[in-house]
C-alpha cells in the first residue's frame, strides 16, 4: 500500500525492517477522492496528516479573482501535509488533479513513531526540507526563466520524481494536467502554455498527446530548462 513511499524514504537513507514497519503502522485507513477535489482546506485545523498513495495533488493558493496558483504537484508516495503535523493548519489547500487514494495517519500515531524512532523525525524533516527545495526552483521559474525554460524545468522535475517511484517508462509517463493546469503551475495563460508547447513539439524535443508525456530528447530539454537535480536530494546519505 506505501510501497512508493518507502522507495522516496529508501533512495536517500537506510531504514530498518522495525523502521518500516512503524512507518507502516501509522496509517488508520484509507480513503478515495474524486478529481477536482479540495482534500484539506486553507486554515483548517488538523489532526492526521495524508500519505498519496496514487494520484496526481496540487498545493494551491486561490486568488480574490478566482484565479488560482499551483506552487507545487505531489505523486504516489509523497506526505502531501506532513508539516500540518506540526503547524496545525495549512496556509494553502490540498487539491486532487485526478481520482485520489491516501493513507491517513493520525497525528497521535506520527507523534508516537517519532519519539520511539528519533532516526524517522530526521528522515521526514528531511523529506519537508526538499519540499521546501523544491518550492525554491518553482520561484526560480515563475521569478526568472522564460516560458520556455520553465516548462521543460518542470517536465524534467516530474520524470526525476516520477522515476524514483516506479512511474515511468523510458521517458515517458502519464500527464494528467490540462492546459489551464498547467499554466497555473506555470503562471502562464492558456494561450501562452499552447504556444510554448508547440514550440517545444517544433524542435522534436516532447511531445504530449492523449494525457501522456513522451521526452523525445533529453539533453536537449534539460539544457533549455537548465536543469539539475541536485535539489532533489536523489543520493542516500544516512541521517
Amino acid at each position: 500500500m506505501i510501497d512508493a513511499h518507502l522507495k522516496k524514504i529508501r533512495l536517500r537513507d537506510d531504514i530498518s525492517a522495525e523502521e518500516e514497519h512503524a512507518i507502516r503502522d501509522m496509517i488508520s485507513e484509507v480513503r478515495d477522492f474524486p478529481a477536482d477535489r479540495v482534500v484539506i482546506r486553507r486554515g483548517q485545523e488538523l489532526r492526521e496528516s495524508l500519505l498519496l498513495i496514487d494520484g496526481w495533488v496540487a498545493r494551491t493558493k486561490d486568488l480574490r479573482d478566482g484565479g488560482r496558483q499551483i506552487s507545487e504537484l505531489q505523486f504516489a508516495g509523497d506526505f502531501t501535509d506532513m508539516h500540518g503535523f506540526t503547524l496545525k493548519r495549512l496556509d494553502h489547500n490540498i487539491a486532487t488533479i485526478t481520482p485520489s487514494r491516501f493513507g491517513i495517519a493520525p497525528h497521535d500515531r506520527v507523534r508516537a513513531t517519532l519519539d520511539r524512532f528519533p532516526h524517522l523525525t530526521r528522515v521526514y524533516w528531511t523529506m519537508t526540507n526538499i519540499d521546501a527545495a523544491i518550492h525554491r526552483e518553482w520561484t526560480v521559474s515563475l521569478g526568472r526563466r522564460s516560458a520556455l525554460a520553465r516548462m521543460a524545468h518542470l517536465f524534467c522535475e516530474i520524470l526525476e520524481r516520477l522515476k524514483v517511484v516506479g512511474l515511468t517508462q523510458g521517458n515517458e509517463y502519464d500527464f494528467p494536467l490540462t492546459q489551464q493546469e498547467l499554466g497555473e503551475c506555470l503562471g502562464l495563460t492558456s494561450v501562452h502554455v499552447n504556444r510554448t508547447l508547440q514550440q517545444l513539439r517544433k524542435r522534436r524535443v516532447i511531445t504530449v498527446e492523449e494525457r501522456r508525456v513522451a521526452i523525445l530528447d533529453l539533453p536537449v530539454l534539460q539544457s533549455l530548462a537548465d536543469f539539475n537535480p541536485d535539489y532533489l536530494y536523489l543520493e542516500n546519505k544516512p541521517r
